[in-house]
């Protein structure tokens, strides 16, 4: 029997001043089906779902539900009016208010509403799709679970046709999810179609019908679930087919001194509060090793818990062979540890401060606010780095929010480089910047490796950690799941790691 299309996205294009976003994306989802959206960061993801749903405009292209109907979809209301609704990772309701309050919210009329009614049936669906929540009890006395859950409900009480899951899982425990995926079965049961966008492999082939990948702005395609094996999904949306696969070797002149097989940092057990499971890590004095997985699988948590960025709530840590406490980012510089965060802009650059202030910042924190650098020093420490690293300003006095993304990355490299760290970790540190910066960024990794320091990279460039690294932790779901190294570091063993051991059928 054909499936009946609740939702038919047609030749889907939206662009940004200097990005083309979508190009020409189709997406179909049937009534009482799961449907998957995958892809890695920019992939067009969420710029389709904001086209869906009426935060973005779209460009050219055509919307259709039940099969038949055009619509134009100009706003978040226009969507709701037509039974589209987004259930976000972030909850979006009032904790202050109760489980009721928050499902009839802005669908009431104020004091005339019968509040024994509105509980009523709040309560009434409550019970439809097995929510262990009160319609009385105040939404802050629910788990996060409970609450995504409520925030479902109401969706589904508006007449919702199309759910939007969008990454619904990030924030709760396994039995959580085990509660969350009864309710979408549920749903699906009732005929709702649900697009499930997540970076959990795993909770895709547990819920779901089929997947759609997109890759770039563009659509890589619709697949059965039954059709497409999980290395065959990495695959897809890395951009990399097996048969293409090269083993890209580094050129890199290794760190042969005597101390070479001695570890500089070790890690048992590691946990901190982001989700991470427990995990085990080392890295030798001269070594590039590298944390790699799809966008989500915990390579950013992991060097968080090293650095003590996040709350560290478990495990054991050793600094060239002592153990010591990591639980703030401060122990970890003192124990000669630096950290460049994935996002330069949120948690890497002061915009507005100087180049000269924004190099200086780590070393001044080590030292002491109330000890600061003279002029003279602070100007050498600038002046120094400016030109190691080549970065384009035109002066140390110029604000550091003036200067091109690259730039400020080298800026924030500087910072870090500029403390004479023994452990140094980059998180995407060529992300957004020019092919050339990120050569010059690559050399110098090597470079200093060459020279004793060692450093941990993570890029979601896959050839970029395999010209950097000598070594590989693979991750999956927030755990550690295969380490790479020697004649295992090619683009086939990495996909095949990422996917659960699968190999190309």
């Amino acid at each position: 029997m054909k499936e009946k299309s609740v939702l038919e996205m047609r030749g889907i294009q939206k662009s940004f001043p200097g990005v083309r976003a979508l190009q020409g994306v189709d997406f179909t989802l049937c009534e009482g089906e799961i449907h998957a959206l995958m892809g890695e960061n920019g992939a067009g993801k969420s710029t389709l779902i904001k086209v869906l749903t009426g935060v973005y405009t779209k460009d050219e292209g055509q919307i259709f539900l039940k099969g038949k109907d055009e619509v134009n979809i100009h706003s978040p209301q226009d969507a709701q009016r037509l039974g589209i609704s987004t259930v976000y990772q972030e909850i979006t309701l009032c904790p202050n208010l109760s489980v009721a309050e928050n499902m009839y919210i802005g669908r009431t009329e104020g004091a005339l509403q019968n509040w024994k009614k509105m509980n009523a049936d709040a309560d009434k669906i409550l019970q439809s799709l097995d929510i262990p929540a009160k319609a009385s009890q105040q939404l802050a006395s629910c788990s996060i679970a409970v609450q995504q859950m409520v925030a479902i409900a109401r969706a589904v009480d508006m007449e919702c046709k199309v759910l939007i899951l969008d990454e619904p899982t990030s924030s709760l425990d396994d039995n959580e999810v085990a509660k969350l995926f009864k309710l979408m079965r549920d749903l699906k049961a009732k005929g709702v179609g649900i697009i499930f966008v997540t970076h959990f492999l795993d909770q895709v082939y547990e819920v779901c019908d089929k997947i759609t990948v997109l890759r770039d702005g563009k659509l890589v395609g619709e697949y059965e679930i039954a059709d497409l094996p999980r290395v065959k999904l990495v695959s897809k949306m890395l951009g990399k087919e097996m048969d293409d696969l090269s083993d890209i070797k580094s050129e890199a002149k290794a760190y042969e001194e005597k101390d070479a097989s001695e570890y500089v940092f070790e890690a048992k057990n590691l946990q901190s509060n982001a989700g991470i499971k427990p995990f085990d890590f080392y890295i030798k004095k001269g070594e590039v090793n590298g944390f790699t997985g799809l966008l989500g699988s915990g390579r950013s948590e992991c060097v968080r818990a090293i650095f003590g960025a996040d709350t560290v709530i478990g495990g054991e840590v050793k600094v060239d062979g002592k153990s010591v406490k990591i639980t703030k980012p401060i122990q970890a510089m003192k124990n000669g540890i630096a950290y460049l965060p994935e996002d330069r802009k949120l948690d890497g650059i002061v915009g507005d401060l100087s180049v000269r202030e924004n190099i200086i910042l780590a070393l001044q924190v080590l030292k002491g606010f109330f000890k600061p650098f003279t002029k003279a020093e602070a100007n050498k420490f600038a002046e120094e780095y400016i030109k190691l690293l080549g970065i384009k300003t035109a002066s140390a006095d110029t604000p550091i929010k003036s200067l091109s993304g690259g730039n400020q990355q080298k800026c924030i490299l500087a910072r870090w480089l500029l403390t004479k760290p023994e452990y140094l970790i980059l998180d995407e540190p060529t992300r957004g910047i020019d092919v050339g910066t990120k050569v010059d960024i690559q050399k110098l990794v090597l470079k200093l490796a060459s020279e004793g320091m060692s450093i941990t990279f993570i890029s979601s460039e896959t050839d970029e950690m395999l010209r950097t690294c000598s070594r590989l932790i693979v991750m999956r779901d927030r755990k550690v799941v295969g380490e790479l190294k020697g004649d295992e570091l090619t683009q086939s063993m990495i996909m095949s790691t990422i996917a659960g051991g699968e190999s190309e059928k």
